[in-house]
Order: structure tokens, then sequence, then C-alpha cells
């Protein structure tokens, strides 16, 4: 057939060798990456991922494991690992994200924070990169397997900056605590050693406004010459030693275009000094009108920004001590009990199991259970709470609790970072590290605010030459260090996180845990707070009251038969079943356990199908309950939750039980309401329980019989009707309904799900911390407009002083020594303003 090729021509083709230059070409070094995939569930998935792989330019030895849910491939060294990641995605997988923390020393204002996250930003596959300036910890969002610790830290130095290790809260917080300590030190011996140098340059200069006479006798003693090389060595070695690290840090990022703090006050007293220095070394290269020191500015310069650092530094050190203090309470050994002996060994050796005696006045030594023995404890150090509690045998036991009186044993249940008090150092370190939607703000103008500064100077020393009547040098270069100096952006990068810092550590000692930043901010805004009822606003500690059976059932087999599937349950009405058919006797086992969420549960006892729920499940499965609906509505009236029963595929009995309504639920409401809260109770129980419930507390709006899905819905209307809703809740139903408020708040005795499902959790479970939370969101966040009200008025307010424009209106200039007093003082206020939150808080009531 015409056009179509010979066997021969085949031959050729397949045989055909390669070309010079390809034969010739190096082999290109490989890296082989492995990643996580998430959604693979069989075979058909194995291979679309592997062909999306495989489609990837020079990939080869492309491997997935359905096993495992692993991917490997071989690609050529220096291929962005994202494409992987890409290629993946597109197939219809993901690569599951994984965060990497790295601490960052260097850093001191918003531009050093802008700027790092900048670089890391700009790694392949980073989705998000948060730096904290007050922690000096960077936290990265990217998928899992693309990012190496080592190409992290090359982005930090390449940014000018230096990286180091960040552990875990519980790792980390004493070794941040010492760096403070040495960085604190440090600045202290700077200010020392500056003032003593700057002290004898400042006298030279300025002396004679104090002393009359003092003028004309150092220039008898040294001569003008003298007196200026005098000056121009100190204020040589204040800027070259306690004042290098301006140079050091600042030089360099004003070279890389990315200007900084150190970078204004290194222009600022460099301007200053180099000025004077021409003056002293060849002044006939300056007008005679110019020819002017400057030295007792450029030293004062660094020796005030050196004093508010120190005093900067020295308060920054308070407003971490929350982890610190909560993770120093745990105590450094404890009693083993081994074959009955008493053995002392370091409390980090504890493993789950042991036996551990406790005496009274010591502290609990890790998370467990009393086996035997009582006390009352002191939990105050993590739920707020200052009145001990009871502990009794089967109670659990808190880590770093205080042993008040008694002494009892305990069996240990959980250690290292699994226990309590390194949960919530996590819990904390993960808000403080966080940013609030108001930072966003702050980092827009701080990313261009630098650049405008310079901008600034250079126009104040142009306007004042072109305006100003001669000689016009002096007050330009006077005025355009002003600017610099006082424009210094510290304040700016302080005033949110040192805020979040101090609230977040105050709320942690209030036994308040924000898990994220932005629940602090999101919180103060709410207008509607949104409560279940079974263990939230009720004690969560039912009981039994009434079971009324039906015809042909007895008493005591619909009990037992009750409470062999309720016995699988978590809920705390299933608690309370269970009690009173241990109380009837032996309960048996149930097979085919099973919850519906919202329903009911089921199981199978016997040879016999048991259901218990709401009617709204009796008439899922088709089991009438007229003969009963009767004393149900007179129950749900009195108050109490009823519940039908039904043994195979007809109706039992009715069961009712009581919750006490929390003693402190009736005042949180009517707190909330004065406060401006709308109060809404949204529970699935009976509605004529719930409206007696929602009664006697106050409650207006209510939400009763409604699913785990309906509680979403509810809140949705309730958004629409009022606003922003925070949601409180306990258990497993209501973990979608924390989810889709504005702010989920967990009762923390409730489940596990409930909890990791929330944006704030109260550790004591008791519902003031519900007030507490809101005390300390409004709080801080009215302490974080103050802090950037003060930091962004005091610029702008300032910076046309010191740039002269207002000396038209006879408004004096401010000099650069001055403008270094108020930048320092800037930053100081700031922190100190931060550290007043940790007064902040609800008063306890007895």
């Amino acid at each position: 057939m015409m056009g179509s090729p010979t066997s021969k021509d085949m031959d050729i083709r397949v045989s055909f060798p390669p070309t010079r230059s390809a034969a010739a070409e190096p082999a290109r070094p490989r890296a082989m990456l492995i990643l996580p995939v998430a959604g693979l569930s069989c075979a058909s998935c194995v291979g679309r991922v592997e062909r999306a792989l495989a489609a990837l330019p020079e990939a080869c030895d492309v491997s997935v494991n359905l096993a495992t849910g692993m991917a490997s491939l071989s690609l050529p060294a220096g291929v962005p690992t994202h494409h992987a990641v890409q290629a993946i995605a597109a197939s219809g997988y993901t690569v599951p994200e994984t965060v990497t923390a790295i601490g960052i020393d260097g850093m001191t204002c918003a531009s050093c924070v802008a700027r790092v996250e900048r670089a890391l930003g700009a790694l392949p596959g980073v989705t998000q990169a948060n730096v904290n300036l007050a922690t000096g910890r960077a936290e990265l969002h990217h998928a899992a397997g693309t990012l190496a610790l080592r190409d992290v830290e090359e982005a930090v130095r390449d940014a000018g900056y230096e990286p180091r290790k960040a552990g875990s809260a519980a790792t980390d917080a004493p070794s941040r605590e010492e760096r403070q300590a040495r960085e604190t030190a440090q600045l202290w011996r700077d200010v020392a050693l500056a003032a003593l140098l700057a002290m004898p340059v400042v006298l030279l200069d300025m002396g004679s406004h104090a002393i009359p006479g003092f003028h004309e006798a150092v220039a008898g003693w040294l001569g003008e010459r003298g007196n200026a090389v005098l000056q121009a060595v100190l204020a040589t070695a204040v800027l070259a030693w306690p004042g290098r690290r301006f140079f050091r840090h600042g030089v360099p990022g004003l070279l890389r275009g990315h200007p900084d703090m150190n970078a204004l006050v290194a222009l600022g007293a460099g301007a200053a000094y180099l000025a004077s220095l021409v003056t002293v070394v060849v002044p006939d290269l300056l007008p005679e009108d110019g020819a002017t020191l400057y030295f007792e500015a450029s030293v004062l310069i660094v020796t005030l920004i050196l004093l508010g650092r120190a005093l900067e530094a020295h308060s920054r050190g308070r407003t971490g001590a929350a982890i610190t203090r909560l993770l120093d309470l745990a105590p450094k050994t404890a009693r083993v009990i081994r074959d009955g002996v008493e053995h002392e060994v370091p409390a980090a050796s504890l493993a789950v199991g042991d036996w551990v005696r406790v005496r009274p006045g010591e502290r609990v030594p890790a998370d467990g259970r009393i086996v035997e023995g009582a006390s009352w404890i002191d939990e105050s150090m993590v739920t707020g709470e200052a009145e001990p509690v009871r502990r009794v045998e089967g109670d659990a036991t808190i880590g770093g609790t205080l042993n008040t009186s008694g002494s009892f044993d305990l069996a240990v249940e959980k250690v290292g970072s699994d226990t309590l008090l390194a949960q919530i150092a996590r819990m904390v370190e993960a808000a403080q590290g966080g940013k609030l939607p108001v930072q966003a703000l702050v980092d827009r103008i701080t990313a261009r605010f630098v650049p405008a500064v310079l901008a600034t100077a250079a126009s104040t020393v142009l306007a004042w030459l072109a305006l100003a009547p001669e000689p016009a040098l002096g007050p330009a270069l006077v005025h355009a260090i002003a600017v610099l100096v006082i424009a210094c952006p510290c304040a700016m990068g302080l005033a949110v996180p040192m805020s979040i810092m101090v609230g977040t550590g105050r709320a942690a000692e209030r036994g308040v845990l924000f898990r994220e930043g932005r629940a602090l901010q999101a919180l103060g805004a709410v207008k509607v707070v949104a409560f279940d009822k079974t263990g939230t606003l009720t004690e969560g500690r039912p009981r039994l009251t009434d079971l009324v059976t039906a015809s042909g059932f007895s008493r005591d087999a619909v009990l037992a038969a009750a409470g062999a599937v309720e016995a699988r349950s978590e809920h705390p009405i299933a608690r309370a079943i269970v009690a009173a058919a241990q109380e009837g006797g032996t309960i048996p086992d149930a097979d085919s356990f099973e919850a519906v969420a919202g329903f009911g549960v089921r199981g199978r006892v016997g040879n016999r199908n048991v259901a218990i729920g709401a009617r709204r499940w009796m008439d899922e499965l088709r089991v009438a309950t007229t003969d009963l609906d009767a004393e149900a509505e007179r129950l749900g009236r009195s108050g109490r939750s009823p519940l039908y029963v039904a043994i195979g595929s007809r109706l039992a009995a009715l069961i009712a039980v009581a919750d006490p309504v929390r003693t402190e639920a009736a005042s949180i409401v009517c707190a909330l309401k004065a406060g401006g809260h709308a109060v809404a109770m949204i529970t699935g129980d009976d509605r004529r329980t719930a409206r007696s419930v929602a009664d006697a507390l106050g409650i207006d709006v209510i939400r009763a019989e409604v699913l785990p899905d309906g509680k979403v819905r509810a809140l949705k209307e309730l958004r629409q009707a009022h606003g922003a809703v925070a949601f409180v809740g306990d258990g497993v139903n209501d973990a979608p309904a924390l989810a889709e408020a504005e702010v989920g708040i967990a009762i923390g005795s409730g489940t596990d799900v409930a909890i990791e499902s929330a944006d704030v959790v109260l550790i004591s479970g008791a519902l003031g911390g519900v007030e507490e939370a809101i005390a300390l969101s409004r709080a801080t966040m009215a302490n974080i407009r103050q802090n950037l009200f003060w930091a962004f008025a005091y610029n702008v307010a300032l910076i046309p002083v010191a740039a002269g424009a207002l000396a038209v209106a006879g408004v004096p200039a401010l000099s650069p020594v001055a403008a270094a007093g108020a930048m320092a003082l800037s930053s100081v206020f700031v922190v100190m303003n931060a550290l007043r939150l940790r007064g902040a808080g609800r008063e306890r009531t007895a």
C-alpha cells in the first residue's frame, strides 16, 4: 500500500543509532520522591495515579502502593516536587497537607516578618506561611513530602535571618526562655557600653548648655580639632560595637532591596555619623555652613533604641510565661509502686500502666485514674476554678494538679506529649502562632511602609534644600535622620502577636483554650450564643425516673434489655439507663450495636432486636407508640426526657430520665443576655422537655427534636436572624454544629470528637467559661486595637513633625535624639499594654 512502511523500513527505524549529541549528554542526577496519597481504595485508583505520575517529564520508577497509601517515583534533581502533587490532584486524589515549623532568629519588626513570609511562601508546595514576630517562629503548610527542612533553612538564610530548630511547646518553651534571657542580658550589656561611650560625646558636644564656660575649657584643653577627633573615636566605638547589630542586619537588607527597621536605624545613625566624620576628616568637602558635628545624635540614637529593645525584650520574656508556668507544674520525680515497694524515679520515665503514690501536698505526676484512696485536688492550674474538687477511686486525675489532702494511688494512663498539660501547651502555642484576620491589614501596610519611609526621608532632604533658606544642608540632614528613626515599624510588628500571646496565655490559666487565634477575634463579635441541652445546660448525669411498660412486658426484662444495648453508647442518658439496669442485676451482652445520630440506638440481645430512642426512631422502625403517647406527653411537660423501648417489632416500654439543670446555667444565660447576646437552645431532645428547661433558664429561642444536620440548619437560621453564632456543646452529635458555627465552644468534659471540632475548649467543663471566653476575646481585641492605633497613629502624627513639615505653623521640629527616644517608647508601650491582659477575665464567683 502506498505510504505504508515496509518491514525493512521498520527495522531501520528501530535500530537507528542515537545522535552524537544525545550520546554525549551526561545523565542528570536524580532524586527519589515519596509522597502519601489520600483516597486510594482499589487497584483502579493505583493505576490512575501511576499513569498520572508516569506522564511527568523524565519521571521513572513510578510505583503506587495501595496498602501503604504511598507513591514513589524518580525525578531529575531540581524538578519541583509540587509537579508530582499537581499530577496526583489532577488524577482525582490528594497529597495530605502537613505543617513544618522552624524557629527564626534576628527578626525585629513587621518588615522582617513580611520578608520571611514572602521567602517561605515562594517555596514549592507551600500553600501558607505564617511567621510570628513575638515567638520567633514560622509555620509552613505544604503537601506532605514536598518540602525538605534544609530548603526551608536556606530560604530563611537567603532572607537575611538565622534558622533554628523549633520543637514542640513542651520542648521549645524552656529553650525559648533561655534564648530570651540571653538576648535580654546581651542587650543590657550593649546598653551599658553604649551609654558609657556616649556620655562623653554628649558632654563634649552639649556640656556648655548645662555648665557655663564648659565649651571654652574643653577648647583650651583639647582644642577644637582635638574635641572633634575624640568625639569621632568614641562615636566609632559605639557604632562599631554595641550598635553593630543595626548595621550587620540592616545593610545587607538594604542592599538586597528589602530594608527593615535595622536599615532605618543604620541609615539614620550612619548618616549623622558619616556627615560628622567628613567634617572632621575632610572638612573642605562640605560648604562652610554644612560643617557641623552630629556625633551626639548618632550615639544617642543607638543608645536609646538599644534601651528600648532591652526593655521590650525584658517585657516580651513575660508574655510567653503561661506555657512555661504550666509545664513547670509537672513534678520532676514520682513514687512508683513496684512489688509493693515505693521507688522514686524521674517523672519523665513513667510509662502507661505504672502505679504511682501521691501524698498530701504533692503534685500529681501524670494523667491517670485513682485506683486506691481519695483526696481533694486543686485543679485551678488547668481549669481556673479555685475550689479543690473531691476525687475518689475511679476518678481521673490531671498531671500537675495539687493534692491538697489525703493520699491515693493512681494508674498512669497518659505520659509525655499525650498528657493534658502537653495538649494545652500545644493548643496555646498553635493559637499564639496563628494570625488573626486583622493581621492581614497590618501585613499589607508594613510591606510597603519601610520603602515609603525611605522615600519620605529623601523627599525631606530635597524639600529642605529647595525651599528652606540658606544654610539648608544641616537642617535637611537632621530632619531626614529624624524621619528615618521615628518611623521604625517595631510597634506595628508587635501590636497583634504580643496581645495574642498574652491573651491566649491568660485564657489557658483561666481554663479556656483557644485552639486557634482566629477564634480569639471571632468570639468577641458573636451576636447569638446557642447551647446544646444534655451535658451542656444540664449536668449530663441524668437518672432514670420512670419506666412504664406496655402490656405483656415486665419491668426487669425491659430494663435489662435496654441496659444491654445502652451499655455500648457514650451518651449521658445511656449511662443513666445502664446504672438503673445494674441495680436490678447482671446486664446481658448485646450484639450488632448501632447508634443512629439524632434517632437512638439498637442492638440484638439474645435472639431479639432491641431499639431505644425518640418517637421518630420508633416511626422509622414502624413501631406503633399510640398506647404510651399520652404518658410521654405528661412526662415531657414535667421536664423529663421520654424514650421509647421496642423489643422485636413491638413497643415494650416508655423510659423517662431527668437530667438536673446546672446550678450556674440560669446566671450565665442572664449574663449573656445582659451583654447583648441572644441566647438559644438547640437539642435533639423532646420538645416538651426542651421547653421546660428553657423556661427555667429564661431562654426564648428553642430548636428541639432536631437531628445533627438539623442543628446545622438551626445555626444558619440563627445566623440569618441575629448575626454571628457561637455554639456550645459536648457530644458526638454536636460536632457538625461546632464546626458550622463561627465559633464552636466545647465543654472540656465532653467527647474527644466534640473537642476536636471546636475552636474553644472549656477545660473545667463549667458554663462560666463561656462568659469568660467572650470577656477574654473582647479584652484581647480591644488591646489589639489600642496597640494598632498607637503604632499607626504615632507614625502618622510624628513623621510630618520629624520632617519639619509643620515648622511653618510654629510646631517645634523633632530632633533625631528625640525621635529615637519616642520610637523606643512606642515598642515598649505596645508590649506593656499587651501585658495588661494578664489581669483580664471576668471575676470568679464563689
